[in-house]
Order: C-alpha cells, then sequence, then structure tokens
C-alpha cells in the first residue's frame, strides 16, 4: 500500500536520476523512523529485564538507523550532478554507504560477540515478563515488512544499498527471533542461554556483515557485469538489420544510471560507410535513451565476398570451442601471399584456463596446419571484460 502510494506521489520513470533518487530517499526515512521506535523500545526492554541479548538487540537497531541515515546520505550525495572534476557523476556514493552498512553490521556483531561471552562467564539472572515477549514480537512484524519494503524499492530502483538493507532487516528478524526464544526457554526451564543466544546472534551478524561487503564493495572494484546485462546488450545489437556479430563489450559502472560501454560491431564491408555509420548512431542513440547507457559503438567490417574467411572463421572456431566452450574467435581477416596466406584473428580465453598463452596458440596453429599446411596463423589472445560471457 505504501508502495503505491510512493509510485502515485512520485510518479515518472526509475531510470530517471530524480525519480530513482526520490525513492531511495524515502525508503532511507521510513527506515530511521522504524529503527528508531524499535532502539527505543527494545532498549527500555533490556534495561528492565536486565538482558543482554535484548539491549544488544536494541544497539543493533540503533545501528540499522545510522545505516539508514548513511544510506540517506548516500542519495543525497549520488543526487549531485556531473562537474569538471567529476564528469560521470557521484553514482558511486551509493555504493560507498552501502559499503559503511556492511561494515557496521560486523562491527556491531563483534561487539555483541564480546558482551555474550561476558555472560557466558558470567552469567545475571534475565527478568522475564510480558512485556518482554510482546515487544520482541511487534519487533519481528515490523522487521519483517521492512525488510519487504526495502526489497521491492531496492529491485524497482536496482539499488544494491537497499538491497543490503533489507538483507540486514531480514537478519535482525533471525537475531530478534533467536533472542525471543531464548528468553522464552530460560523462563520455562531455568537455564541461561541469554549469552549463549547472544553469541550466536553475533556470528550470525559477522558472516552477514563479511557477504555485504562482498557485494558492496565489488562495483567499486571494477566486477564483471551482470550476465543479463550483458546478454541483453548482445542479443539487442544483433537485432539491428546488418549486423553480424559482436565482441569486445566493455562496461563501466560509475553508479546506478551511470553505466558507460563500449563495444566492436561487425557489419559486411561491401555496405555503403554512410549506412554502416547510420545504423552505429541508432544503435548508440537507442541504448541511451531507452537503456541509459552511454555506449560507444567500434566498427569492424567483414569481408563477406571471400568464401575463404567464412570457411576459416568456422574451422577455427570450431577449434577453439574444442579447446574450451567459453573460447572465441573475431576481427578475422585473410591475408594472401606469394609463399603462404596469413590468417589473422583474435581470440577471447577465459581466466579459469589453466593453459598458457603459448600451448593455446600452438594447438591452434597445429591443428590449422593440418588440413591447410600453406596458412600461417597471426593470432592475438585476450580476455573477456564480460568474463564468463562468451563473445563473438
Amino acid at each position: 500500500m505504501l508502495i503505491s502510494w510512493l509510485e502515485r506521489r512520485i510518479g515518472g520513470d526509475v531510470k530517471e536520476e530524480r525519480v530513482r533518487s526520490a525513492y531511495g530517499k524515502a525508503a532511507s526515512v521510513m527506515g530511521i523512523g522504524c529503527n528508531a521506535v524499535l532502539f527505543v523500545g527494545k532498549m527500555l526492554v533490556g534495561w528492565i529485564s536486565g538482558s543482554v541479548a535484548i539491549t544488544a538487540d536494541a544497539i543493533n537497531n540503533l545501528s540499522d538507523a545510522s545505516s539508514s541515515i548513511i544510506s540517506l546520505f548516500g542519495f543525497k550525495m549520488a543526487d549531485r550532478p556531473a562537474d569538471a572534476e567529476h564528469p560521470y557523476g557521484h553514482g558511486r556514493y551509493e555504493y560507498l554507504s552501502g559499503l559503511m552498512v556492511a561494515v557496521m553490521i560486523m562491527v556491531i556483531g563483534v561487539e555483541l560477540l564480546k558482551s555474550s561471552v561476558e555472560k557466558i562467564l558470567h552469567p545475571t539472572d534475565v527478568l522475564f515478563s510480558a512485556t518482554t515477549v510482546l515487544v520482541l514480537v511487534m519487533s519481528i512484524a515490523m522487521k519483517l515488512w521492512m525488510a519487504s519494503f526495502n526489497r521491492r524499492i531496492g529491485r524497482k530502483i536496482e539499488s544494491g544499498a537497499l538491497l543490503a538493507t533489507a538483507d540486514d532487516s531480514r537478519n535482525d528478524v533471525i537475531t530478534t527471533s533467536a533472542v525471543l526464544i531464548a528468553s522464552v526457554l530460560s523462563h520455562f526451564t531455568g537455564l541461561n542461554l541469554d549469552g549463549y543466544m547472544g553469541t550466536a546472534v553475533a556470528i550470525f551478524l559477522l558472516i552477514s556483515g563479511f557477504g555485504l561487503v562482498k557485494d558492496t564493495i565489488d562495483p567499486l572494484l571494477g566486477g564483471a557485469p551482470d550476465p543479463e546485462l550483458v546478454k541483453r546488450i548482445r542479443d539487442r545489437i544483433m537485432r539491428y538489420p546488418g549486423v553480424l556479430g559482436v565482441h569486445d563489450l566493455i562496461l563501466h559502472d560509475y553508479g546506478p544510471s551511470r553505466q558507460f560501454g563500449s563495444v566492436h560491431v561487425e557489419m559486411d564491408a561491401r555496405q555503403d560507410p554512410l549506412v554502416s555509420h547510420d545504423l552505429i548512431d541508432n544503435i548508440e542513440r537507442d541504448f541511451l535513451q531507452e537503456e541509459k547507457l552511454h555506449l560507444v559503438v567500434h566498427y569492424d567490417p567483414v569481408a563477406t565476398d571471400d568464401p575463404r574467411v567464412a570457411v576459416m572463421r568456422e574451422v577455427i572456431s570450431g577449434i577453439a570451442a574444442a579447446i574450451d566452450p567459453e573460447m572465441s574467435i573475431h576481427d578475422l581477416r585473410i591475408v594472401p601471399g606469394n609463399t603462404h596466406v596469413n590468417v589473422v584473428f583474435d581470440c577471447i580465453v577465459p581466466y579459469r584456463m589453466a593453459m598458457s598463452e603459448a600451448e593455446i596458440k600452438r594447438r591452434i596453429i597445429d591443428r590449422v596446419h593440418e588440413e591447410y599446411p600453406n596458412y600461417n596463423c597471426v593470432i592475438t589472445l585476450e580476455h573477456s571484460y564480460v568474463a564468463g560471457r562468451k563473445e563473438g
């Protein structure tokens, strides 16, 4: 219901920076308010009952409110327009805010682990009451709603920071449920489980925080793009009339809705250059308008009138695929000479291959020589910048 209200209130296309930022800010403000309420309620219950687990859970909610403040700051900073010092914009502030949230989760986990171990070594009685149960149950219900809310908004605007916040809310559901179970069991069995449950919660937070750090730091380090995005770009380009092949796709991520890329597109060399250039302009314009992707297209002419080119492409592609299914070739051309024929091409190899470059070249060259003794292969080996996605 709230998301429907936000959609009517904000409107517009979520790929627009203004609209996307508005959703992010709204989700952050909601997180600040909800977590502040939970912190006050749990802190009072933890202080009255003397439970280290409930108090730690309250501090965790305070850290969540701080995380939402950081996310709000991240969205506001990321919303700043490009300038002379930052021509690609400030979108990576959102990634930085997500990283700070993940680090805060780990810090809370360490502190909770220390206090829980201390409670195990020096146990104290925990006061159980209906108020304790009510507050914890209400907290679980609110965190379930927050996890769903942040995940739906995060997916809607493709925000890693909000998806991290959703995961954190999910973790809070698990930790608060654990605290509730420990309180109930301790009351009815007489066993003091407070410190042990706090320790389990702390370990869970540390593991979760480590995973979130990895997820949020990958785009800052230049991680490989989403394979689905790579496939969508390639398939769309291949649908344009006259495009024979796509390779050397490179994507740079400067924040959500701030992606830049380049790609090589193969077209018939006999086609009028003005026609080919017009097609390239259309591809670049369409991706900018519909995908918000600043794409630069490089034109690779293919000699379709030389039957030897088509034959050798098929032969060498088969040889490369036999070595490894993810290997592919592109930019193949035939250069005839008096005593031999040079076959010049580029070959994409996966990063995981243990075979040396010299061995890869030798195996391709030997196989070609078996069928075409006077053909000499001139091979350039390269890695794909969209790792794991076969090109060519």
